[in-house]
């Protein structure tokens, strides 16, 4: 067959038509796919590809400190070296072993930071094996050194200034200043939901647990910064050379540190109260300042080394504190409920004599003991006839039982509660108990049918079913000597940046003016003034020529236990022995202080309460705050602060020795 050249030449040409269309397509396509690439998805795939070689180290805040009312720091930061990891880069092979080998670990360390990493490297989707987790805190200076002259041997190792909390008083103010751990799933959960939260906590973050640190842990906490670094494709730093250019301008953002905060607590009565109170294993006080609310100590004993518990207990000591019988976990001055006892009385007096009931001079009889309704409600003895002068003085429980009768449960109630028992306070540095003044309709709520006059009896000396914490009473007694003013009580004086400029100043917080007359106020006064004066009041033993101390005892009873299996008959007698209690104010002709001591199971409040109070009220003015008759330096920065004190009515009540029955 013959073929033309012709037909050949126009298959070619048909065939190369073909092949250019496929060639400018595919270039089309390419061109397409880098136009997409490049202006597109620019933007994006740079970062990617900088992410690879670019490793970002978070830069710890240090967090605010905490100081006393006279600028002794309580809490602060110091510096530490933290080993920090990212899982996905660590070479778990030899590079890990190498790890090991320069900080010197043993065995079961090793085996407990592998499991660390290797918790996070598992699941391949699992993102936090991006984050920067923390190895191993406080490295010793010989660890350090190891790891920063092989820092090119260890991918996806580092070395963070990172600065750790320490306290300096330990145990002193621990209950108050709180404590710091480790943040669990649900601090995470609530910080990535929160929008004001700007820096989210991440694994491995420190949060606080109790008091201030928790309270106040958005202002002390600070916001963290970072720093960028270049890596090869192993995860190892390259050197300064190498990297120049790749980073971008901003290669580092400097963490922002917290805000300083300033206590009404002198870390001095702190100390001074904890010795007063120490031949007490379980016992607890509060001093407050009486024309403003201001907490100066809030002692609970025992207590934990804040340290201990912010850098992790062993086995040992979290046992140990667990098993203590006297719950050192436990702030017993707002956290716990008590019978107040005689502590109480001073409130039911005001509800008689406010209604009208009865008159300072009216007499009851006490033959130590009351009878009502086929019950015998007992005295301590018998104290014959009795004023409300006399029944305050003595204590005598069968003045208070009559009064109780005539004046009802729901009178004393009302004037419990305008001095604020029954209601938290608001103190806010820890979870804190609400108490409880019965009334008749809670009675008849939880109890339908079950009232009896008997119940308002116990409740008017502090029993049944009345409940309080040291920091109402504190708060009440307060009240009681400034003239009606309760103040909500504040152990928090200011918040401040670390330059010390003032971003908060917290005022004294007026809840209400309690509708008791001054006359009332100043009877009552004069009888707790007999308490500690008088030859014939419950706590004349402790009475103390060098301060002039006005107050109340209370021996309130405790539900008796029945001895349980092990419990030597110490154990047994002293968890069925009363708590002793008394509240004060100081000094008597012009009181500036309302001093709480609560002994759990020390018996009669006159015998071991009292001499403790009168004892902190003489080393306070001894050596907290002496008195003068003239400033010592007239010009001193202190003597021109404003006095935010509420005005307490002209006459100061007069003390028991001038007192005539």
């Amino acid at each position: 067959m013959y073929i033309s050249p012709r037909n050949e030449l126009s298959e070619f040409r048909r065939r190369y038509r073909w092949m250019r269309l496929f060639v400018f397509l595919t270039f089309l396509i390419f061109v397409s796919r880098l136009v997409y690439l490049q202006l597109v998805h620019g933007d994006e795939y740079h970062e990617k590809s900088m992410n690879n070689v670019i490793r970002t180290v978070s830069l710890p805040a240090v967090r605010g400190r905490i100081f006393d009312s006279k600028g002794r720091v309580m809490a602060t930061s110091m510096p530490s070296h933290t080993l920090v990891a990212i899982p996905h880069y660590v070479d778990m092979g030899e590079g890990f072993a190498r790890l090991v080998e320069l900080l010197g670990l043993d065995e079961q360390e090793a085996e407990a930071i592998a499991a660390k990493l290797n918790d996070y490297r598992k699941d391949s989707k699992d993102m936090r094996r991006f984050q920067q987790i923390a190895l191993l805190e406080s490295m010793a200076p010989e660890q350090l050194a190891a790891v920063k002259a092989h820092q090119d041997e260890l991918a996806g190792i580092d070395v963070v200034d990172e600065p750790r909390r320490y306290y300096p008083y330990g145990e002193v103010a621990s209950h108050v200043i709180g404590y710091m751990n480790e943040v669990n799933g649900d601090d995470i959960v609530h910080a990535n939901d929160n929008e004001d939260i700007a820096d989210k906590y991440r694994a491995g973050d420190l949060i606080g647990r109790k008091g201030i640190e928790r309270s106040f842990e958005a202002e002390l906490r600070g916001i963290r910064g970072w720093r960028k670094k270049v890596v090869d494709a192993r995860g190892l730093p390259l050197s300064r050379e190498k990297v120049e250019g790749l980073l971008p301008d901003a290669s580092m953002q400097e963490p922002s540190p917290g805000y300083d905060i300033t206590l009404t607590i002198d870390v001095a009565l702190q100390k001074l109260t904890r010795q007063a109170l120490s031949g007490h294993p379980s016992s607890s006080a509060v001093i407050m300042n009486i024309h403003d609310g201001s907490i100066l100590a809030a002692v609970s004993r025992p207590s934990i080394d804040s340290n201990k518990m912010t850098n992790g207990l062993t086995y040992a000591e979290h046992e140990t504190i667990n098993e203590n019988p006297y719950r050192p976990r436990i702030d017993k001055t707002v956290y716990e409920n008590y019978f107040p006892g005689s502590v109480f009385k001073p409130f039911t007096a005001f509800a008689a004599l406010e209604e009208g009931i009865v008159t300072p001079e009216d007499v009851f009889n006490c033959s130590g003991f009351h009878e009502f309704g086929g019950r015998i409600f007992k005295c301590t003895h018998s104290h014959g006839d009795m004023t409300m002068y006399d029944a305050l003085v003595q204590s005598c429980n069968v003045y208070f039982y009559n009064l109780a009768e005539m004046t009802g449960m729901d009178r004393i109630a009302r004037y419990a509660g305008e001095f604020g028992f029954g209601q938290k306070t608001g103190v806010g540095y820890n979870t804190e108990a609400t108490g409880h003044i019965p009334t008749r309709e809670w009675y008849d709520k939880n109890f339908p049918g079950q009232f009896r006059i008997g119940h308002t009896l116990n409740a008017s000396i502090g029993q049944g079913n009345t409940k309080v914490t040291l920091m109402q009473v504190a708060a009440a007694y307060s009240a009681l000597a400034n003239g009606g003013t309760l103040y909500q009580p504040q152990v928090v004086k200011s918040i401040e940046t670390p330059d010390g400029e003032v971003v908060k100043e917290f005022q004294p917080i007026i809840k209400r003016r309690v509708t008791v007359s001054k006359h009332s106020m100043d009877l009552v006064m004069e009888a707790l003034a007999g308490v500690v004066e008088d030859e014939e009041g419950t706590a004349h033993s402790a009475y103390n020529e060098s301060v002039s101390i006005a107050g109340k005892t209370g021996t309130a009873q405790v539900v008796k236990q029945s001895r349980k299996k092990g419990d030597t008959m110490a154990d047994f007698y002293y968890r069925n022995r009363d708590h002793a209690w008394f509240a004060s104010v100081a000094p008597i002709e012009n009181p500036e202080i309302a001093i709480v001591v609560l002994v759990e199971h020390g018996g009669a409040g006159g015998e071991h309460a009292a001499p403790v109070g009168v004892e902190i009220a003489r080393r306070y003015f001894d050596e907290i705050a002496p008195r003068h008759e003239a400033p010592l330096l007239a010009d001193s920065p202190d003597n021109n602060q404003t006095d935010v004190r509420v005005p307490v009515e002209d006459s100061a009540p007069t003390t028991a020795s001038a007192h005539k029955r």
